[in-house]
This record gives structure tokens, C-alpha cells and sequence, in this order.
């Protein structure tokens, strides 16, 4: 009974250290993956020309961290141009056109240097240089 024990235990050390490999191999290709998904969650954001205002009552005993912005509690916005030059490079990765591709993350980095994609867009470029 212990030798079969043992052996049982030995087959389920063995079979998780197989698994654990086989997830760290995919370890490539989850960048593209986690960075389709950013882009699907990033809402475009529209040039509108109405203006916004916010009015408060004189006297009310409401904390200013308690006041509601408008999209305070959103998904990040991004200039909707911004969002289709980057999606538009990465449907060239999509496509296996590297050299396009590197010549689009190139541009987007020149044209929108303080963008929040920059990090996504560099990192995104040196993967698309690798041979």
C-alpha cells in the first residue's frame, strides 16, 4: 500500500511539473494576446465641441472625494486616431508583415510620444524586430 502511495504521489509530481512547462512556453505569444485584449478594453474618445460643467451646492456637507466625475470610474479613454494607428500596426503583426509593422510602431511612436500605449508600443517594436 505505501509503494503504490508513493508511486501515486510521484506520478502527480511529475504530471504538475509538465503542466507548469507547458503554460511557460506559451509565455510568447501572450503578449499579442494581453495586448488585443488592452485594446478592447480602451474606450476611443471622441473630439466633442459641447462644453461640460459642474455645479455644487453652497453649503453642503459632502467631502470633494466623495463628488462623482464624469468618467472617473471608466475604462481608460485614448484619442480614437491614436487607437486605430496602434490597432492598425498590430493587425500588421496579425498579418505577418514585420517590416510594415515595425515601420508602423515606429511612426506611432514619433507622432504620439506621450501616449499611454508608448510602453505597449516599444515593447511591441523590439518583438517585431526579432528575427
Amino acid at each position: 500500500m505505501k509503494k503504490l502511495t508513493m508511486l501515486l504521489l510521484l506520478g502527480l509530481a511529475l504530471g504538475s511539473q509538465t503542466l507548469y512547462a507547458a503554460d511557460k512556453s506559451d509565455s510568447t505569444l501572450s503578449f499579442w494576446d494581453m495586448l488585443r485584449s488592452k485594446l478592447e478594453s480602451l474606450t476611443p474618445q471622441r473630439k466633442v465641441t459641447a462644453t461640460n460643467a459642474t455645479g455644487g451646492v453652497r453649503g453642503t456637507a459632502m467631502a470633494s472625494e466623495d463628488v462623482y466625475w464624469k468618467n472617473e470610474a471608466t475604462g481608460q479613454t485614448i484619442d480614437s486616431d491614436e487607437l486605430d494607428a496602434f490597432k492598425k500596426a498590430v493587425k500588421l503583426i496579425d498579418l505577418g508583415n514585420k517590416a510594415q509593422a515595425k515601420t508602423a510602431f515606429s511612426d506611432f511612436i514619433q507622432k504620439y510620444p506621450d501616449s499611454s500605449l508608448r510602453k505597449d508600443a516599444d515593447q511591441a517594436l523590439a518583438l517585431a524586430s526579432k528575427p
